[in-house]
């Protein structure tokens, strides 16, 4: 089952009174693994950011009739694609995969906005599936934000001073499988052999890049060892 992590960062809370989504990061799942492929684009909105927004996005006042300069670490927005030129692009990355969004109203409402102004498909509201409900419902009476939830978990999300649409999409993805129970790869075994397409059910998560150092002691190696030797040549560790 694919799934796609995601998170949006715009200039305000409506697009129907004109604000636009500056920022989309998103990560995709295969039956709960992570397989490394994201999606990540900055968008010039065609308008400015509230001034509270920069510190909280990380975003530059380049779109304002401001006169400071964009700080260390700031991204600038005149320069990037508008939502038009990427919607296709990032409709074809969601294709027909399951969202998994926190607060899914409220990134649906702006990314359904978006893709009606260019006159792209919509994405059914149904095929996105509301982690914030599912911890309302799961802690009921607890606080459900994000980082409400990371420190739930012991989620490590030390690293989000700015709040980035990609960063926030990888914290959640960990959220949301501890929301659903913590669940642990199943290496696959329920699919089928794998094609050479790498696509469809039978697809596979992909070997670690660098394995797992052994947890065996010299001292334990070396008892192993011996022990071995004492069974001679018939041993099934000798055989070839």
């Amino acid at each position: 089952m694919r799934e796609i992590v995601l998170d949006t960062e715009t200039t305000g809370f409506d697009p129907e009174s004109g604000d636009r989504i500056v920022e989309i990061g998103a990560v995709e799942l295969w039956n709960h693994v992570a397989t490394g492929e994201t999606y990540h684009v900055y968008i010039n909105p065609e308008r400015g950011m509230p001034d509270e927004a920069f510190g909280v996005h990380g975003i530059g006042p380049d779109l304002l009739d401001n006169p400071r300069p964009p700080e260390k670490g700031e991204v600038t927005l005149k320069d990037k694609p508008v939502f038009a030129k990427v919607g296709h692009g990032f409709r074809e990355f969601v294709g027909d995969a399951r969202l998994v969004i926190h607060n899914a109203s409220f990134d649906m409402k702006f990314l359904n906005a978006e893709l009606k102004w260019m006159g792209a498909p919509l994405i059914p509201i149904e095929q996105a599936l509301d982690t914030l409900a599912i911890a309302r419902k799961r802690f009921p009476g607890s606080p459900a934000s994000l980082d409400a939830l990371c420190r739930r978990f012991n989620i490590d999300n030390s690293n989000r001073v700015l709040h980035g649409a990609l960063l926030d999409s990888e914290i959640l993805a960990e959220v949301y499988l501890e929301l659903i129970g913590g669940r642990q790869p199943d290496f696959g075994l329920s699919t089928s052999a794998s094609s050479a397409s790498g696509g469809g059910e039978d697809w596979r998560p992909m070997p670690r890049g660098t394995p797992l150092p052994s947890r065996i002691t010299e001292d334990e190696r070396a008892a192993h060892e011996a022990f071995v030797e004492k069974l001679g040549e018939s041993a099934l560790w000798t055989r070839a």
